[in-house]
């Protein structure tokens, strides 16, 4: 279902708040359908179910064994083009 969403446990270094928390808000987007909440009619909802989402997931992981063999992707928050993307982003708002 959420193709985008990559596997978090078993990363060395274990997963941040924010690699979980992207996750988390990658499952309220794909299962809503609402990709940019501008609307607090949707915002609010959304934001609170990915904290909530993101709590859980967190709470999973830390219960969860440890992997035998790491994921195989990356998440995307790793990667050095997201970085540079996410970087060029927040030199043009700012």
């Amino acid at each position: 279902m959420c193709r985008n969403i990559t596997t978090l446990r078993g990363l060395e270094p274990p997963a941040t708040d924010e690699e979980i928390r992207a996750a988390a808000e990658q499952f309220v987007r794909k299962v809503t359908g609402v990709q940019r909440s501008a609307a607090a009619s949707t915002r609010e909802p959304c934001d609170r179910a990915t904290e909530q989402i993101a709590a859980i997931v967190d709470a999973l992981l830390a219960e969860l064994p440890e992997r035998k063999v790491p994921p195989r992707s990356v998440p995307p928050l790793r990667r050095e083009d997201v970085q540079a993307r996410i970087a060029a982003v927040a030199r043009h708002s700012g």
